[in-house]
């Protein structure tokens, strides 16, 4: 029983990073129509600034700790935002372009942190409470799944909260329905629009922080790794819904540590997952059939 226990504590973990992914994703798809290849380099990126923060100050300071998640936000979110202005403002409604240049700015974004940190993982080291773990039911559960777990479920009530009851996220999502309309009104949907990929790019900022503790190194393909099964878990939860990016990582997580310590296809059987979801539901669990 404890084995169990601490197997879906993990994938709950493992889950609340894939979220913090894919919210990002399903966010920019959903409501710009964007499909970001590039979204793991924000992580990356992130990550890489958060342990430079730790680095310089102190890894083993809870101060150090969250100062690290700030920064991190922060950096993917004005990555994102100088991503969307430089290089996807010009290219809304022209799709194939913006999968070019998102999957050509993902593969130089790689190359450059190998030249600034190297191609070897940075091992890292976080608060002395991440080390130590916490009985739950006779399973030993390391603490940081726990930090993973409460900071995927602030951003999911977070995003949900901006996208319903602010004055931005209204004009967000009118925007996305009808944007000569909104335009027409005098107010620049532009804005709207860099506002969300800014939002994507905090989450993934977020995220990267997050994963560097979870898994215990940070390096340039932390990024393109966590990507991967970031798409998956929004294509199975549907392109565009939040709620199903978020049911999609806790489920696709789970399946993952299960199959993993059991069988040892943890990989397979999500992408044997990913398959029956596009062959029976193509709009994913909670997608809107078009």
């Amino acid at each position: 029983m404890s084995t169990v226990i601490l197997l879906a504590v993990t994938g709950l973990g493992l889950g609340a990073l894939y979220f913090l992914v894919a919210s990002g994703l399903s966010l920019i798809y959903g409501l710009m129509g964007v499909l970001n290849f590039a979204h793991g380099s924000f992580l990356t990126l992130g990550a890489f600034a958060g342990w430079e923060v730790a680095r310089r100050t102190g890894a083993d300071s809870w101060w150090t700790f969250l100062l690290s998640i700030l920064i991190g936000a922060a950096v993917g979110a004005l990555f994102a935002a100088f991503t969307e202005f430089v290089l996807i403002r010009r290219l809304y409604e022209r799709h194939i372009e913006q999968v070019l240049i998102t999957v050509g700015l993902s593969l130089a974004t790689v190359a450059l942190f190998e030249g600034i940190w190297g191609t070897d993982p940075v091992f890292i080291q976080g608060p002395a409470w991440f080390k130590e773990t916490t009985d739950l039911f006779g399973a030993r559960i390391p603490n940081d799944r726990f930090v993973c777990i409460i900071a995927a479920g602030l951003v999911l009530l977070g995003l949900v909260f901006f996208l319903k009851r602010t004055r931005y996220g209204m004009i967000i999502r009118a925007g996305v329905e009808n944007r000569s309309m909104v335009t027409a009104l005098g107010i620049d949907v532009r804005k709207a629009f860099t506002l969300v990929f800014t939002i994507g790019g905090a989450a993934a900022g977020l995220g990267g922080v997050l994963a560097s503790h979870y898994f215990g190194y940070v390096s340039p393909l932390l990024g393109g790794s966590l990507l991967i099964f970031a798409f998956i878990v929004t294509v199975i939860g549907g392109l565009g819904s939040l709620t199903g990016a978020a049911v999609a990582s806790v489920a696709v997580a789970l399946l993952q540590q299960f199959a993993n310590f059991y069988w040892g296809i943890g990989d397979l059987a999500v992408v044997l997952a990913l398959a029956l979801v596009l062959l029976f539901r193509p709009a994913g669990l909670l997608g809107r059939k078009s």
